[in-house]
């Protein structure tokens, strides 16, 4: 501190700084180049192939299926997490009766709240194997409940209509809790007083949470909304844990797509590195477009 403030932030700065662009932004510049060759990931050569690979890409019919099941859970993920996340943690906020400030929690509040966060604490690879069992066709918890009241056990995983459902259901479920707190802690700082005028008025929950909650909420829904479309551009472990893709590729990920391509029979580094390459200006692309979509006015309140 004795030769100004601007040595010391430069000393603590530069370490962490310089171990991030080696091991991350150099990974992804060596990407880059890798993408332009036909290195099979073994071997001492690399030939250039210029864009051979992006061209090949677009003839891929399991690149564009992967990409067309990653744009389906691009397109229900995000809404149905955020939405059942909202709905649970409205009805934790202000769904019991109304008191004197005009809005109360249920009764349990804090508990539901674990039951609900208890997913988080689960690894995705744990979440991965038990669902595995739940869906199992016959041991799973879930087909001995339709055998007991008499309905048909279907084989969830292994029929490729329902496979993709599957673990897309399984994706919503292990993420809604942590929404279901993080609006919960952003409704428990809006003011009460503005609860209290809106159901004087006579608004019922539905306009108050579509009128006042969502616009006071705006700026937490859009980060869960960027966080959850990049989740839906991934899905590469609960995917390649519950189904592998499979079967017949119905629930492929561009993810799972680039790992078989990569480590796989094939071993074609190069030929995945272009798909990394397209993954991530897919996800800059997502995050950019959902930022400037979400875009509006900030509602400000005392």
């Amino acid at each position: 501190m004795r030769h100004g403030k601007y040595p010391l932030i430069v000393t603590f700065l530069v370490p962490p700084v310089l171990l991030y662009v080696i091991f991350v932004v150099s990974p992804y510049l060596q990407a880059f180049q890798i993408s332009t060759t036909d290195w099979l990931g073994y071997s001492a050569e690399a030939d250039p192939v210029g864009l051979a690979n992006f061209e090949t890409l677009l003839h891929d019919g399991r690149v564009w299926n992967a990409l067309k099941n990653n744009a389906l859970l691009l397109a229900i993920v995000p809404v149905l997490t955020i939405g059942l996340g909202l709905f649970f943690a409205t009805m934790l906020s202000m769904g019991g009766r109304k008191g004197r400030a005009g809005v109360t929690g249920v009764r349990g509040t804090a508990v539901y709240r674990m039951v609900y966060f208890f997913p988080q604490v689960l690894s995705v690879v744990i979440i991965a194997l038990l669902w595995k069992e739940v869906y199992h066709p016959n041991s799973g918890l879930l087909n001995g409940a339709l055998r007991a009241v008499g309905l048909p056990a279907p084989t969830w995983l292994g029929d490729p209509r329902t496979a993709f459902w599957c673990v897309l259901a399984v994706m919503v479920w292990a993420n809604v809790g942590f929404y279901v707190v993080l609006f919960g802690a952003a409704m428990s700082a809006i003011p009460r007083d503005i609860y209290e005028a809106v159901l004087l008025d006579g608004a019922s929950r539905w306009t108050t949470l579509r009128r006042i909650t969502i616009p006071l909420l705006w700026d937490t829904v859009q980060v869960a909304w960027i966080y959850l479309a990049i989740a839906a551009l991934d899905g590469f472990i609960l995917i390649q844990q519950m189904t592998n893709g499979g079967p017949n590729f119905s629930s492929d990920v561009i993810g799972l797509r680039m790992y078989e391509t990569a480590f796989g029979s094939e071993s074609k580094f190069g030929y995945a590195s272009a798909i990394g390459v397209v993954l991530f200006f897919l996800t800059l692309s997502v995050a950019v477009l959902a930022l400037r979509a979400a875009r509006r006015d900030r509602i400000e309140y005392s």
